[in-house]
């Protein structure tokens, strides 16, 4: 497979660990060098990341999760479990909306009032997957777990105590990161150089 993305973690974090977690041999090639002139009109909705697996060549980030969750089963074990991993991502897209607009365009002067209304958002979704242990659907991983898991990872570096009144989020995270090739893959030289954000801020 082939990744193509900027030199950030960004929205290609998810997608990196999905393929990292499944032994898949892929390159990465770095579109930010004339990304205005050759890289953005080669891309059906003028965005990155996109991966070429095969034949198929996919854009939008949620879009290449899912496919990955289908091809590396893991979208839950029936329609019920695939509905919660899907109400899960997509709540995760919504918080991630909110963080991007705070990074981009409004850090300076929103990052206070965005940190003192996290705790609201995220009591959310410990609600939601307070009874489950260690995943959102149990013992079994999904992809929703990533998803959830990379969101929480950029908000505790925007606020490190934020998981502090949360113990399924943290239990989550702790699940997630401690998984050998995911603890191996963020203690590697590359993730740690690697910058959250294309414009510093975090």
């Amino acid at each position: 497979m082939e990744l193509i993305y900027f030199p950030l973690k960004g929205r290609g974090e998810v997608i990196r660990l999905l393929m990292i977690e499944n032994d898949v041999s892929y390159t990465e090639t770095n579109c930010g060098n004339n990304w205005m002139t050759e890289w953005k009109p080669k891309m059906a909705f003028g965005q990155a990341p996109c991966l070429k697996d095969g034949s198929l060549t996919l854009v939008q980030s949620n879009a290449i999760i899912r496919h990955l969750a289908r091809k590396f089963n893991l979208y839950g074990a029936n329609e019920a479990e695939a509905c919660q991993a899907d109400i899960v991502s997509d709540s995760v897209e919504d918080l991630r909306g909110a963080y991007v607009n705070l990074i981009y365009k409004n850090y300076e002067a929103g990052k206070e009032d965005y940190i003192k209304a996290l705790p609201e958002k995220l009591r959310l979704f410990e609600n939601f997957i307070k009874d489950k242990s260690p995943y959102i659907l149990g013992e079994n991983i999904c992809f929703a777990d990533y998803c959830l898991f990379d969101l929480l990872d950029i908000h505790l570096v925007l606020a490190p105590s934020c998981l502090d009144s949360f113990p399924a989020l943290k239990a989550l995270y702790a699940a997630v990161g401690s998984r050998p090739k995911v603890k191996a893959h963020r203690e590697s030289d590359a993730f740690k150089a690697m910058p959250i954000n294309g414009n510093g801020k975090q």
